[in-house]
């Protein structure tokens, strides 16, 4: 008996294949047109985007706006692998950030970019300011509050691209069993909003909960949070593995 894919199944083969006809689009602009700008792809998130940016730059393609971390790896992968689609990389990930920070800065920091492809990753503060800063943001406010700005962004720009990265953590420094079980609700949290707007999922829980057994999770992870250079390659071949590229 064939299977049939569910709904879940369907918005994620959909996603990936748009994704997919992005890579393999005729490169260059439309005959006898000039063009210098290519496809615009745009990181957004927390501490684990930004990974020390410089905020004064805002032209894309450039090492320091970039960032250290997987933002970074996934540009120079693709700008040496692709010249011909002259793409564009911007970072604009801010240490510290919530959804509600998120949404606060959206028109000028991803609408106004218009991306082609957005890659987001955030939802580890939504939890861990819980413990530390006396944030109150339930699940079912991040769950909604991260659905209405991706669905909010597909209206925008309708032919945009989305990623959303699951949010993930280790068993190491700052994290301990109190994170559990409401860090693993939030994942799955993330991952339903995927489903809903259309967006490809990208796991890494798992693939960083495998790669333990081969070094510990402080190989990974500085503090069980904030990725090591390892950490970042992780995500930056799991990115470049979703997009298919």
């Amino acid at each position: 008996m064939s299977h049939q894919p569910t709904r879940r199944e369907f918005v994620t083969l959909a996603a990936a294949a748009g994704l997919s006809r992005w890579a393999d689009a005729p490169d260059g602009p439309p005959a006898g047109q000039e063009s210098h700008v290519g496809p615009i792809v745009v990181f957004q998130g927390d501490s684990i985007t930004d990974t020390g940016r410089n905020r004064s730059i805002t032209a894309p393609n450039v090492a320091s706006a970039l960032g250290n971390g997987y933002p970074l790896l996934v540009a120079a992968a693709l700008l040496e692998s692709r010249p011909e689609r002259r793409l564009q990389f911007f970072n604009r990930g801010v240490g510290g950030d919530k959804v509600p920070d998120l949404r606060a800065r959206w028109d000028a920091d991803t609408l106004a970019l218009k991306p082609d492809v957005l890659s987001v990753l955030v939802g580890v503060n939504d939890f861990w300011h819980k413990l530390s800063l006396g944030y109150t943001g339930t699940i079912a406010e991040y769950e909604t509050g991260l659905g209405s700005l991706l669905d909010g962004t597909r209206r925008a720009l309708p032919r945009v691209r989305l990623l959303v990265l699951e949010p993930f953590v280790l068993r190491t420094g700052a994290v301990d069993a109190a994170w559990f079980p409401e860090f693993d609700e939030r994942r799955a949290a993330a991952a339903r909003v995927a489903a809903s707007v259309g967006a490809l999922f990208v796991p890494l829980q798992a693939e960083f909960d495998k790669l333990t057994a081969r070094a510990g999770p402080q190989y990974w992870t500085m503090d069980g949070v904030h990725p090591t250079p390892a950490g970042h390659s992780v995500i930056a071949g799991r990115w470049r593995d979703a997009a298919g590229l």
